[in-house]
Parts: C-alpha cells; sequence; structure tokens
C-alpha cells in the first residue's frame, strides 16, 4: 500500500520533529569540567559542528572540525574506537541537529558542552586557532 503526497509530508514533518526531540535530550557536560578532563590521558573526543571560518576563529583545544552539513560522511574522521563524543557549536541548535545525525549512523553516547563556544569564552578557557 503506498501513500499518498497527501499524507508523506506531515509523515516527514512528525519523523523530523520527532528526531529532533530525542536529539535536544542530552547530557550536558559543563567548559570548567570539559577542560579539567581535556589534561587526563583519556580524553574525550570532542567535535566542533560550526562553519570553517568560526573553527578557524578559535575552538576548544584538540577539537576535530566538522561542519553540521557534513556530520553524515565523517566517520573517517572520528578514532575508530570511540566511547562517545561531546559535541558544540556557538550557541547550539547545530549541535542539536548533529546529534541527532550523529546518532543515526550509530555514534553513542553524544554529549553536549554546556552553553556551546560561547560558554567557552565566556569561562575565559584556553583556546586555540
Amino acid at each position: 500500500m503506498e501513500l499518498s503526497i497527501k499524507w508523506r509530508r506531515p509523515l516527514f514533518g512528525g519523523a523530523a520533529i520527532l528526531l529532533l526531540a530525542v536529539a535536544a535530550c542530552g547530557e550536558n557536560i559543563a567548559p570548567k569540567a570539559l577542560n579539567q578532563q581535556l589534561k587526563k590521558k583519556n580524553r574525550p573526543v570532542v567535535v566542533d559542528v560550526r562553519s570553517s571560518f568560526e573553527y578557524q576563529s578559535g575552538h576548544v583545544p584538540g577539537a576535530i572540525h566538522i561542519p553540521l552539513w557534513s556530520v553524515p560522511f565523517s566517520r573517517s574522521k572520528l578514532p575508530k574506537e570511540l566511547d562517545g563524543i561531546v559535541i558544540y557549536c556557538e550557541h547550539g541548535p547545530r549541535a542539536v541537529l548533529a546529534r541527532g545525525l550523529f546518532l543515526l549512523v550509530g555514534i553513542r553516547p553524544v554529549a553536549f558542552l554546556k552553553g556551546h563556544m560561547a560558554a567557552w569564552r565566556q569561562a575565559r578557557l584556553p583556546m586555540e586557532k
């Protein structure tokens, strides 16, 4: 049985809303806590999903740059052995979308940097350029 066009759009829209709702519910790690974890031997994998310009203007030390648009095609940029990742953008919306995409391609768990790059900068934590 094939659905008519009339019913496909609401179903797709509902699926997208559900995906965003699930993606928005994630663990948060505070900027200062992440900074402390980055000093340890088993440091977390941190992913910056902002644009190239934003990334080059300053990012969390050691962060891997995977722009939002390339998340579904970027598994090779991440370590093979992975216990999860911490993602951030500037304020949060792109990270929420990226989390949903990472979950779709099987990368779990995915945590957010609480307050994202704006909070990192506000806490005056170290940045790489």
